[in-house]
């Protein structure tokens, strides 16, 4: 399967391809009450010891804000939890509930089964080199000289 693209700049490319991508999740995630926001956090949130609530926003990418409200709904919905971190009295650590545990399986079988057919359709050392230069892009960017 072979799609032409004509966007003209990388970050276009980029941005088109996350769009689809996270539209893909979303339909399927509807299919369970959920999305794929819901989806990305839980799997950001280690399943056996809980993850500090610090250390979610970096994962997915997100702002506080926008993380509190996802947080927010996550322990409405009764997909995680909060509890004191023993190793640091300041902070909170997410833990994963039952239900919270069922829809992560859920969210990592989604997200394996696309990245097994991506393998199948387009190729391991394709993706590779995908990786090799989308990693130099973030090196590149990280490294705040682009515009010095």
């Amino acid at each position: 399967m072979q799609v032409t693209t004509s966007y003209p700049t990388i970050d276009a490319l980029y941005r088109a391809t996350w769009q689809a991508i996270s539209k893909m999740y979303n339909e399927q995630a509807a299919q369970y009450e959920t999305t794929m926001a819901t989806g990305l956090a839980l799997l950001s949130i280690d399943p056996v010891h809980g993850s500090p609530s610090t250390a979610i926003g970096p994962k997915m990418g997100m702002e506080a804000t926008s993380l509190s409200r996802t947080l927010k709904t996550l322990e409405e919905r009764g997909l995680i939890k909060r509890e004191p971190n023993p190793n640091d009295g300041r902070s909170v650590l997410l833990k994963l509930t039952k239900l919270g545990l069922e829809k992560r399986d859920f969210s990592k079988s989604l997200v394996l089964k696309f990245n097994e057919q991506l393998e199948k359709e387009i190729g391991i050392k394709k993706l590779e080199i995908f990786r090799e230069v989308s990693d130099s892009i973030i090196e590149l960017i990280q490294s705040k000289n682009i515009y010095e």
